[in-house]
């Protein structure tokens, strides 16, 4: 119990973060099944998520959440979850060298352990201030042209995006009125 004595409660939040995320990757890494390793993946985002946000990284921290957890991970689970047969297809997430691996990943520990015990702990909490509004005064301010300029960046390929698909539909052969009866 002398051990835990010095914890403080946001150091045990950290800890409980850093777990999340080692455990989750773990499970992205060492699943044989890709919907697990999707879902692990979910922990794992939303692990890092908290900890921007726990380390007063607002804006990033919910830029995590949206566009990692809720663009790019619900885009993967429904591509696994609505691809057609993908019962009878064998995708697995096999790990090619898992000793090589394990080795990496004491050694990478150790030493990483090695420096956080020799590292001094600051003994006042930091203050945590939102970042969102001086980042978007910085927005409409010092960088209103790149701002702007990298809109209409985004604009254009999105635009351009459309049109090459449009015209992939377009250049595609309609099947005879008999084919589409059968």
């Amino acid at each position: 119990m002398e051990l835990l004595s010095h914890v403080t409660p946001s150091a045990l939040v950290f800890y409980l973060l850093a777990t999340m995320i080692v455990v989750s990757a773990a499970g992205v890494a060492l699943s044989r099944n890709i919907l697990y390793s999707a879902f692990a993946l979910l922990g794992t985002l939303g692990g890092v998520a908290g900890l921007y946000l726990f380390l007063g990284a607002d804006f990033v921290g919910v830029a995590q959440i949206l566009i990692y957890i809720g663009g790019i991970l619900v885009l993967l689970l429904f591509a696994v979850l609505l691809t057609n047969r993908i019962g009878s297809i064998d995708i697995s997430n096999v790990s090619a060298d898992l000793g090589l691996g394990a080795i990496s990943a004491a050694v990478l520990f150790t030493v990483l352990a090695a420096i956080a015990v020799e590292t001094p702990w600051p003994q006042t909490e930091p203050a945590a201030t939102p970042t969102t509004a001086r980042l978007g005064d910085a927005f409409l301010r010092e960088y209103l042209v790149l701002f702007e300029l990298a809109s209409v960046i985004l604009l254009m390929a999105l635009i351009g995006a459309m049109v090459l698909a449009r015209r992939a539909v377009k250049d595609k052969p309609r099947p005879a009125a008999e084919d589409r009866l059968t």
